[in-house]
């Protein structure tokens, strides 16, 4: 008797709710996502800015909630407005993190940055699923966890960032067994840097050791360059779709070849 194989990331009829979703990856993640069917509603803190992804994004099936994903009362607030909208959450994309949180030497950041990154590369993550997981639970559905690799390889300026996204894919690996009762998929991608986002051209144009990392970087891709937002987005599709309904508790890296290895 052979399986049945699914032949496409058809995600018609499925509702997902991208935080992060709307700069950067989250948004190109939304792209993705609504080019392949689903009902997608992106967040973020800023509403001017979601309003700009919408009009960016120019699709009947994408609409907005505001709020702070990294605040508990908040996040439960945005599933409810989701449920509004739409009766179901099916899928689960956690993204985003603050605009000014560059990476830093250990001995120069302040207590106040290292706070600010736990909230918004940590908490902002953590308190959606939390929110979302009994809408999750009614019909089965995926968690997918946007972060990074400096949390598999030890990256200079990255203590935080890369302690926190080991954290991640810790906390990715224990849902998947949690979860897996409910027919909840948990899964995550660890990005590098990543082309095409407006986090990427800030650190490109800030002049210092920053910029000067970044660029050493570039220049040390196998295939020339870092990955596109939108390339990340495709694996982001997959792993959302059918087509992954075998793959849970996995960290996917999108480096571009970059680096290997890593757990």
């Amino acid at each position: 008797m052979s399986a049945t194989i699914p032949v496409a990331t058809d995600l018609h009829g499925k509702v997902a709710w991208i935080t992060g979703g709307t700069a950067g990856v989250g948004l190109a993640v939304a792209r993705a996502l609504l080019a392949a069917g689903a009902q997608v509603v992106v967040s973020g803190r800023d509403p001017s800015r979601g309003r700009q992804a919408l009009e960016q994004l120019a699709h009947p099936a994408a609409s907005l909630v505001v709020g702070d994903c990294a605040d508990p009362h908040q996040a439960r607030v945005m599933v409810q407005q989701v449920i509004a909208l739409h009766g179901r959450i099916d899928h689960l994309v956690a993204s985003g993190g603050a605009a000014d949180e560059k990476p830093g030497l250990f001995h120069e950041v302040s207590d106040a940055h290292f706070t600010e990154v736990y909230r918004h590369q940590f908490l902002n993550r953590l308190f959606p699923v939390r929110a979302a997981l009994p809408h999750l639970r009614e019909r089965g559905g995926s968690v997918l966890f946007i972060g990074t690799d400096a949390g598999r390889h030890a990256t200079v300026g990255e203590t935080l960032h890369g302690s926190l996204g080991a954290a991640v894919i810790m906390l990715t690996k224990t849902l998947a067994r949690e979860f897996s009762g409910w027919d909840i998929r948990v899964n995550g991608l660890a990005l590098t840097l990543t082309a095409g986002t407006e986090a990427f051209d800030q650190a490109m144009a800030r002049g210092d050791w920053v910029s000067t990392l970044y660029e050493k970087a570039v220049r040390r891709f196998p295939r020339g360059r870092p990955p596109l937002a939108d390339e990340v987005a495709q694996a982001a599709l997959f792993l959302v779709s059918p087509m992954a309904s075998q793959v849970t508790g996995q960290t996917i890296s999108v480096n571009g070849g970059l680096s290997f290895g890593g757990w």
